[in-house]
């Protein structure tokens, strides 16, 4: 992603250091994103006991999802409150997970574990691809996949936060980072895989993000854990009021509603299978 100010964010993270997942309220943005985590669930064709891995769990929205489908499902996410988010409602639903923390670049799963690895805007934050590419193999049944959804570029919403992302670059002195891995290319992602003897696809999709408002739009995105972070930076510099004009101007200008907030967010569903 490329910069970090909501649900739809494009790319890696635009700001120094780690992202921690459980500042602010991620909720809001894993509520708008349960339209692309059904299209993956459907696009994987679990079949009833089969082992899911959701990696980068966040909420728990795909990891409750394969288990409603009747799979054996873990989840892996790094921050501790969203595990427990996740938890709360799998008990809730009665519902059979186990969460375990981790990250993509180490799995805490043994090898050949599982038969699906599912990831909703999840892995594509891993700074390392072929690390999480690795580790997603490693994992993996010998007829397993691995689905993932990732952002196609351009939007409003992309436009705001790669503006996010440069104004707290430009706050901080930092320079800008090397271009993000296109994890929406096939191209780029048959290359990756290529030395794991897995072949490629993608079929697009389409998410409309809404909001009574762009106004409203902006205060949302801005409890996403990467907003938190970045908003946090430029509030120090006293850029903050400014920050959030630019971003409100960008969303106003991209605006598909004369009444309230669209915007129409492009993104892929990724499968990998042996070759």
């Amino acid at each position: 992603m490329t910069g970090g100010v909501a649900a739809g964010t494009t790319g890696p993270t635009s700001t120094p250091g780690a992202i921690d997942w459980g500042l602010g309220e991620y909720e809001w943005s894993a509520s708008a994103l349960v339209p692309a985590a059904k299209a993956l669930v459907e696009s994987a064709h679990l079949v009833p006991g089969e082992h899911v891995l959701d990696l980068g769990c966040g909420t728990g929205t795909v990891a409750l999802l394969a288990a409603r489908a009747g799979a054996v499902t873990l989840a892996v996410d790094p921050a501790a409150r969203l595990l427990e988010v996740a938890r709360i409602q799998a008990e809730h639903e009665r519902l059979d997970i186990e969460f375990l923390p981790g990250d993509a670049a180490s799995l805490p799963l043994p090898d050949g574990a599982v038969d699906a690895v599912l990831s909703n805007f999840g892995v594509i934050f891993c700074p390392d691809p072929v690390v999480a590419a690795k580790e997603m193999v490693r994992v993996l049944a010998p007829e397993g996949r691995i689905v993932i959804t990732a952002w196609l570029p351009g939007g409003a919403i992309g436009q705001m936060n790669h503006a996010a992302g440069e104004m707290v670059r430009a706050a901080l002195g930092a320079p800008a980072p090397p271009p993000p891995f296109a994890w929406h290319d096939t191209k780029a992602l048959a290359t990756l895989f290529a030395t794991h003897d897995l072949t490629v696809t993608a079929e697009p999709h389409e998410l409309a993000f809404t909001a009574p408002s762009p106004e409203a739009y902006l205060e949302g995105a801005s409890t996403h854990p990467m907003a938190v972070m970045g908003i946090g930076v430029l509030e120090r510099f006293g850029q903050g009021e400014q920050a959030r004009a630019r971003m409100l101007a960008i969303l106003k200008d991209g605006n598909e509603s004369p009444d309230a907030f669209l915007n129409t967010g492009r993104f892929v569903v990724v499968t990998a299978v042996r070759s």
